[in-house]
């Protein structure tokens, strides 16, 4: 199976060559930790995570590094008012990088080989600036380093934007130190109040851009294989890394692909803390299980624009609906003992019509509707072998996605702290006696109380089972 995917470097889909096919190395830019995040930043987490267990079908060794940015004006700001502010900005990003974690893991994220933090890694960062400074990329001024950015001809490149454009709309600063107003911060000065490390060129701390690419050198290498992150770091964010990679190490690619997930919109405009159209994950959590809106975020391709709704949620729900029920289904049609351990599956046991949609450029759209005709096929089987090996081919296909990780019993009866099971399946039991003593107003008057508590019953051969509405 051939792995081809859209480079955002070259415009176009490439067949993926590996830099050395025993240890792929995959990096995916992460939060700067100041809140909760929203759904918005919940995709790149997802998108990767599909790509990084899809990588690990195909090759032996996969290493993974998705970062937590915790030094940044936007932390440092959010902690102002506090009379310790030193301690307090610690504790903020303490405190949002673990909901991070948390909330991504609802979603279904397997745990990445590295989870690197900007603090962890002030030394080498300092050095890498260095060696920037060495080569004549970067500079000192008034207790700033900048990098020096008509030093590097192919600046621009990963954007295709033209040096004329490079101020519109970038998180640049213009400022008198700068040689050229095109230039970017390295480091910068901090003040007592504020964290800061002792450096050559002073008390400080680093700007953005240079964290992500010491921690890549740091735990993946010079270059990479895949560089990966939602589109709106294009420019100047990924377009720095870039610049940096490539002068520190000259010799170097830095990353061979880029990929980028398109934005999450609500309405016309891009969901953004900064606009306010934000619904944080946690909040989506109280009304949806994680699994739901991991299916609403992969129902659209990556790459594109995908507009957030509370009714793309609920038809992701009736997706996974239909799924659960075909699993459901089968365990009265064919013998499932066995048990698979599926995060060992290898490519060429996924589906054919699975394995090449994710093959091409991560199709996950048609992914899912392979998956549900695999479910189809499950509701009009009759042979056991056959509904077996359906329900394998089913399963081995939600691994990949992340999707089908609750049992069939426990996704349609909910959140079970919230409902008091002995009661429900005593209400049951009472209507099984009553139908046996043709008693059918008592049945119905059991069946009406428990659709007024969201309990939808299910009679079959194999007697009445119920779930949430």
């Amino acid at each position: 199976m051939q792995l081809n995917i859209h480079n955002t470097f070259t415009g176009k889909k490439e067949r993926f060559i590996p830099r050395d096919p025993e240890r792929i190395t995959l990096y995916a830019c992460g939060p700067t930790v100041y809140n909760y995040v929203h759904i918005g930043n919940g995709r790149p987490a997802v998108v990767f995570d599909v790509l990084f267990r899809l990588l690990g079908a195909m090759y032996p060794n996969v290493a993974y590094a998705r970062n937590i940015t915790d030094i940044d004006d936007k932390i440092n700001a959010a902690a102002e008012d506090a009379e310790d502010r030193n301690a307090a900005i610690r504790k903020l990003s303490d405190y949002y990088s673990e909901a991070y974690s948390t909330d991504v893991a609802a979603l279904g994220t397997l745990v990445p080989t590295f989870e690197p933090r900007a603090t962890e890694h002030v030394q080498e960062i300092i050095e890498l600036i260095a060696i920037l400074i060495d080569r004549g990329h970067a500079y000192a001024a008034e207790g700033h380093v900048l990098f020096n950015v008509p030093s590097f001809a192919e600046y621009g490149s990963l954007s295709n934007r033209s040096l004329e454009d490079m101020l519109d709309g970038a998180r640049v600063e213009v400022a008198p130190y700068k040689k050229d107003a095109k230039d970017f911060v390295l480091w910068k000065p901090s003040s007592n109040d504020i964290p800061g490390w002792d450096s050559p060129w002073g008390r400080g701390r680093p700007g953005w851009h240079i964290e992500c690419s010491a921690m890549i050198h740091k735990h993946l290498g010079p270059s990479i294989d895949i560089h990966g992150g939602g589109s709106d770091l294009i420019f100047p964010h990924h377009e720095n890394e870039l610049a940096q990679g490539r002068c520190a190490y000259e010799n170097e690619s830095f990353a061979n692909y880029w990929m980028h997930n398109g934005m999450l919109t609500l309405g016309n405009e891009k969901m953004s803390k900064s606009l306010g159209n934000i619904e944080t994950i946690r909040d989506l959590l109280r009304d949806y299980q994680g699994e739901t809106l991991r299916y609403a975020l992969l129902t659209g391709k990556y790459r594109s624009p995908l507009s957030w709704s509370r009714e793309l949620v609920d038809q992701a729900r009736s997706g996974l609906d239909r799924l659960y029920q075909a699993m459901l289904d089968s365990n009265s049609k064919a013998d499932l003992t066995t048990s698979l351990d599926y995060s060992k599956v290898k490519i060429q046991d996924v589906p054919q019509a699975v394995a090449k949609a994710l093959a091409d450029d991560l199709n996950t759209p048609q992914a899912l509707a392979a998956m549900h005709e695999m479910a189809s096929q499950i509701n009009k089987s009759d042979k056991p072998e056959d509904t077996a090996k359906l329900r394998k081919d089913l399963l081995t296909s939600a691994w990949l996605l992340g999707l089908l990780t609750h049992s069939p019993v426990s996704w349609f009866q909910g959140d079970m702290g919230k409902v008091d099971e002995k009661a429900i399946q005593n209400l049951i039991d009472e209507r099984d006696q009553a139908r046996e003593n043709k008693d059918w107003q008592r049945a119905d008057d059991i069946r009406n109380e428990l659709l007024e508590l969201n309990i939808e019953l299910e009679d079959s051969r194999g007697g009445t089972r119920w779930k949430r509405q």
